[in-house]
């Protein structure tokens, strides 16, 4: 695999806040579990920005919630993925596409890097980037990521991006640990930072409203973009029962609504909401056990989930596991899909 520059990011691995230093290109493993990059697929895609999408597997989060688990929980849960394809030839393929006539008529202009998290294999994605503007110069990338990066990786990210999506999933640090098994505090010094000095890039933020576990979250979240600048652009993602919130009520169109009213409320000026709503399920109730363990009911819930889905560790944070290179969340499997 010496077919990209800096591999010596992946012999001490340090592109994300987890920091884990673990040496990927001898098959060792930090939290997301990736060692050499692998795409799970790649295809053009109509959701804007309409794009050829590159789905990159492995993610350094362990979200409960997440709809691509398939992809970001690998390798640990077997599901086949597409495999490695050299920088160049992952480069052509992709200018090839963006020039067929599908993409003319879908209006698809750039290559979208997603996932999982696309971010932990950073150094390849650069030399994707490289080559395919060899090809084509001026091709356009957007990445789109959860923002756990360190501030040398977002700052390598927005040199070569002409766009970004950006996922922020909670608030309070309690909360976002439950959901992703990380701190909130890099994501949202991160957003801050993309805010303030690459607005031009920012395609938008995309929050996932779950109910009855981030509703609450909507205010300080929407009140932190609202005071870097009201014209920040944000979509709400209405939640769909998915991996291990299965069973978890969707969101439903009053949600959704309210949601825009909070934001409108915040000061906010470029919002709206998209996705499936109404989906009913009938959920699970707080393990008094868990519940007691932390300090918002919300936080208890969903800990609950993951305590049925097989974590042990709490308050849960995947660094501090001493199961996190054998997670039973990452080898969950939903019996139902949506």
């Amino acid at each position: 695999m010496e077919d990209f520059d800096r591999l010596e990011d992946l012999a001490a691995c340090e592109l994300c806040e987890h920091r884990c230093r673990v040496n990927r290109l001898k098959e060792q493993t930090g939290i997301c579990g990736m060692t050499t990059p692998v795409i799970a697929s790649a295809t053009l895609h109509p959701a804007p920005p309409e794009s050829y999408t590159v789905f990159m597997a492995g993610c350094n989060f362990k979200c409960l919630n997440c709809q691509n688990w398939t992809i970001s929980q690998y390798p640990d849960n077997g599901f086949s993925q597409r495999g490695y394809e050299t920088p160049e030839n992952l480069a052509r393929e992709c200018i090839e596409a963006l020039s067929s006539r599908t993409a003319t008529t879908m209006g698809a202009d750039r290559i979208f890097f997603s996932g999982g998290e696309p971010t932990i294999h950073l150094p390849y994605i650069e030399a994707v980037v490289e080559k395919a503007r060899k090809i084509r110069p001026g091709t356009k990338v957007n990445v789109d990521t959860n923002g756990y990066l360190t501030e040398e990786s977002l700052e390598r990210i927005l040199a070569l991006t002409t766009s970004i999506t950006y996922d922020l999933k909670a608030w309070t640090d309690e909360l976002h640990r439950v959901l992703t098994g990380a701190s909130a505090d890099p994501v949202i010094r991160n957003a801050r930072y993309v805010a303030q000095h690459a607005r031009d890039k920012l395609w938008e933020y995309r929050i996932l409203v779950i109910p009855k576990i981030n509703e609450e979250e909507i205010r300080p979240l929407t009140e932190f973009i609202a005071r870097i600048d009201p014209s920040l652009p944000v979509c709400f993602l209405a939640f769909r029962p998915n991996f291990i919130l299965e069973n978890h009520p969707g969101a439903t169109r009053r949600l959704m609504e309210r949601c825009l009213d909070v934001a409108k409320q915040s000061g906010l000026t470029n919002v709206h909401w998209a996705g499936h709503t109404g989906i009913t399920r009938t959920g699970i109730r707080t393990d008094p056990e868990i519940g007691a363990i932390y300090r918002s009911p919300e936080a208890g819930l969903a800990a609950s989930y993951a305590r049925y889905a097989g974590c042990r560790t709490h308050p849960r944070t995947c660094s501090d596991c001493s199961s996190s290179q054998a997670c039973p969340v990452k080898k969950y499997t939903p019996t139902t899909a949506t």
